[in-house]
């Protein structure tokens, strides 16, 4: 029977209070023995939840369609945040949503619009490309990030019949503003469970894109996960750019460079929340040969990553595709109020997958419990550092 003195938790991939804490280090060889969940043996495990009766499987899919909608008539047009389209992440999440949403409903190609963000742009410009969109009748319109909050403060009053919806933020006091926001700590909770379970150091690591609050919740939950599963485990962490710099998002050679640090350090299982810089942060893991967890996407199966993906053990999930699909079909249907407030476990808003073969049944029976958990109101996940 394994040992856990290491409370774990599995529903919040995002990230708790990366403390780094040294002595579970020295618990070399007390660990569990047995299973391939704990792969971990450096770690000391904490007593785990039970599954609940009928689970075992990841939050891979959530059921968004309901009856027929025909948009036929919409123009849809969609703002990305910086990476755009094949970022491997947060972006290519949207534009999976804003593809479904158009198969789904008939909107017709020519009636949608994908505009692009470029690294520390001028506010201006912003403004200027959701303009643009609204100008040339499209709506509703998508904004990809809580980048555009301020722009949308601005344009959002001079367009007043036309819808947006904000991922990851909100405008107060503009009716035609939904926000689309996440339970990001959540769903990196889980992740820092499974990255006690994986590392064989009791040691892990964190890397975020820039230093602002949204990237702290991922590092608050993974934290708080890891924690809880390994209360001993050392978690190193390190942003990529400071808050003024947000090419942290999509910098790949920069995530490289960042996650060798981590591993130079001794961590041996990295959780990126770094966008298209990911992509650098898989790379350093392949050729140091320990491992990583995905972030938003499942991103073992992300094209990109097709190269690195045998380290990926498992990802953390922010269904932003199910976010701007579902934003999509209640515009269309003009039925906005019954959106979730907060996309989070309880809607399946976030989550985690297994892709890769590595999860066995017990450590997927203890995430799986973590969940339920904190479904449940058990285990509150911090959202900041």
């Amino acid at each position: 029977m394994r040992r856990r003195t290491c409370r774990t938790a599995v529903a919040a991939i995002a990230l708790t209070s990366l403390m780094v804490v040294s002595a579970c280090a020295k618990d070399s060889g007390a660990g569990t023995t047995g299973s391939s969940a704990s792969a971990g043996a450096a770690c000391e495990f904490a007593p785990a939840p039970s599954a609940p009766a009928g689970s075992g499987s990841s939050a891979t899919d959530r059921p968004v369609d309901g009856e027929e909608i025909d948009a036929s008539g919409l123009k849809i047009g969609l703002a990305y945040d910086i990476g755009g389209r094949g970022d491997a992440s947060f972006n290519d999440l949207a534009a999976a949503g804003f593809d479904r949403v158009i198969k789904d409903t008939g909107v017709a190609k020519e009636n949608t619009r994908e505009l692009s963000a470029a690294p520390n742009e001028d506010e201006s410009v912003k403004q200027s490309r959701l303009r643009q969109l609204a100008r040339e009748g499209f709506d509703p319109i998508v904004a990809v990030g809580f980048a555009y909050t301020e722009s949308l403060r601005v344009v959002a009053p001079e367009f007043p019949d036309v819808q947006f919806g904000l991922v990851d933020s909100a405008v107060e006091g503009a009716a035609n503003v939904t926000p689309l926001v996440f339970a990001e700590q959540e769903g990196a909770f889980l992740a820092g469970v499974v990255a006690a379970y994986q590392s064989k150091k009791c040691h892990v690591g964190f890397v975020g894109g820039v230093d602002i609050p949204l990237i702290h919740k991922f590092e608050a939950g993974y934290v708080q996960g890891a924690k809880a599963a390994a209360p001993n485990i050392v978690v190193e962490k390190k942003y990529i750019t400071p808050a003024t710099d947000f090419t942290g998002f999509q910098d790949p050679a920069k995530g490289l460079e960042t996650a060798k640090g981590l591993i130079e350090k001794g961590a041996d299982v990295l959780y990126p929340a770094a966008g298209a810089s990911g992509i650098g942060v898989f790379s350093a893991v392949k050729q140091a040969g320990v491992l990583a967890i995905g972030c938003d996407a499942d991103q073992y199966h992300q094209p990109a990553l097709a190269d690195t993906k045998d380290v990926i053990v498992a990802s953390s999930l922010k269904r932003v595709d199910v976010a701007v699909h579902d934003f999509v079909r209640a515009a269309a249907s003009d039925d906005l109020a019954s959106l979730p407030k907060v996309f989070d476990l309880k809607v399946n808003g976030v989550g985690y997958a297994t892709s890769g073969g590595r999860i066995d049944a017990e450590l997927q029976g203890i995430l799986e419990g973590f969940k339920a958990q904190i479904i449940e109101g058990k285990i509150k996940v911090a959202d900041k550092r």
